[in-house]
């Protein structure tokens, strides 16, 4: 909490001085963008602003001025204080991790409370890099403020999902069977990964279907396989049959239903099956977590017992693994974080915690049961006297139901603003299993989801 106190008019004496560092950073530049309207790419990191092969992150110059606006409003005088004026000259530029000190220093009072201020930012070298003169109306009185009043803000960037693409984009592009691309966002998010080379699409489905999609998209399929099989079913069998015969390495949902896909990649006979039963994992990119969070089984299993639950826990760190998380940490959760024999789910997870600590499950830092909160809360944790490396720190999510997982994911979704991506694994290839709700983004993350996957698995 920081209390702000003002100096007011009657106080304000010739030279005083006083002054507010900060940092840049990305957060900075995106706020300023949104709250100005000013989506220059020079200031936007992501972006090469001119074309010079490198992306640009320079400070906004206005959100430079902008501190100085800060000290007058909150150091000196303070609360209180209104704008008549401000002149600036920028001689130098600013980027992200740079940090800035913004100094006033008062030089005349004028009748009216007028208030009259050199004002200055530099770098922490002391190199200067803008100046000018600032005139305001001082405030008449004394004014106490607690700044804890203000909102806070949450960015909603992804950067983890851009970190996923960008890994995976140097990989030769996995030839992906895509099945039914008979809409515009299962086609579209198909071609978008082609176009980031993270996959070769082998379209199977209705032809002339796709071609009218590929139509109203404004998009060519010249470089396309296309295999024109209208059923729904058999689109799904060739689709399988294209990975016995090495001719796709991952197979991908376009706009059919996910229990006909299923059915043919789970065939005892022509399927994918293997030793370990399928499992859905989500990839969620949750604005402000500091790492990538799985979720599973939100889509495959509905009830599933101890022994599919091992093998859901196992599917899960091998992604992780694939995705660059050497040993991640696992939370199994329940809605209690003791073993309650009335709480199946509690029984459950404490038997996978202990099957992971004798080698049963590999890979991994296992623990639970796990409630929620003290699975992705230090604070949480610690108030409840849980002693664990996962707690406070789960980097994957196992839940105890499918509803459980649905719910838990499109609740990120939706009201945390999370992106979701995700692949069925425990067959002989990736699945990509998108939903008609999905954007881009989460398409493409998916596609490199499985990428990395595929890649990991021939290693």
């Amino acid at each position: 909490m920081t209390k702000l106190k003002n100096t007011p008019w009657d106080a304000l004496e010739i030279g005083a001085e006083s002054n507010l560092q900060r940092i840049c950073t990305l957060d900075d530049f995106y706020v300023f963008a949104n709250a100005s309207g000013n989506i220059n790419p020079m200031h936007l990191p992501k972006h090469d602003g001119d074309n010079d092969g490198q992306r640009e992150a320079v400070a906004p110059s206005m959100w430079i001025g902008s501190l100085i606006s800060a000290v007058l409003g909150t150091r000196l005088p303070g609360p209180g204080t209104l704008y008549r004026e401000q002149t600036l000259r920028f001689l130098q530029r600013a980027h992200v991790g740079d940090q800035l000190t913004a100094k006033v220093r008062l030089t005349e009072k004028a009748p009216g409370r007028i208030a009259r201020f050199h004002t200055w930012v530099e770098r922490d070298d002391g190199t200067c890099i803008a100046e000018g003169e600032a005139e305001v109306v001082a405030p008449e009185k004394e004014i106490f403020f607690d700044s804890v009043e203000v909102p806070g803000l949450t960015v909603r960037t992804h950067v983890h999902f851009d970190r996923i693409v960008e890994v995976a984009e140097p990989l030769p592009p996995i030839s992906t069977a895509v099945v039914a691309p008979e809409e515009e966002n299962a086609l579209g998010g198909a071609l978008l990964a082609a176009e980031k080379t993270l996959i070769t699409p082998i379209l199977i489905g209705c032809a002339e279907k796709i071609k009218a999609t590929a139509e109203a998209i404004g998009r060519d399929l010249h470089d396309c396989e296309i295999i024109d099989e209208p059923d729904h079913s058999l689109a799904a069998a060739r689709a399988v049959k294209l990975v016995h015969e090495g001719r796709a390495r991952a197979i991908m949902k376009g706009h059919l239903h996910t229990d006909v896909l299923l059915a043919q990649v789970v065939k005892k006979d022509a399927g994918l099956r293997t030793s370990r039963r399928l499992s859905h994992v989500f990839v969620m990119d949750i604005p402000g977590l500091d790492h990538p969070l799985l979720v599973t089984d939100a889509a495959i299993n509905i009830a599933p017992d101890l022994e599919t639950k091992v093998d859901i826990t196992q599917n899960a760190i091998h992604l992780a693994h694939a995705l660059g998380i050497d040993s991640p940490k696992v939370g199994i959760l329940s809605a209690v974080e003791t073993v309650n024999p009335k709480i199946p789910s509690t029984l459950d997870a404490a038997i996978l915690s202990k099957m992971a600590e004798r080698g049963q499950i590999k890979g991994g830092i296992v623990d639970g049961p796990l409630a929620m909160d003290n699975a992705m809360d230090v604070d949480a944790a610690r108030t409840k006297g849980i002693k664990s490396l996962v707690a406070g720190h789960a980097e994957v999510l196992v839940v105890p139901n499918l509803e459980a997982g649905n719910m838990l994911a499109k609740e990120l979704t939706f009201v945390a603003h999370a992106e979701a991506g995700g692949i069925v694994i425990g067959a002989r290839c990736p699945i990509i299993l998108t939903s008609r709700a999905d954007n881009d983004r989460a398409r493409l993350a998916s596609c490199a989801v499985a990428a990395l996957y595929d890649a990991w698995m021939h290693r």
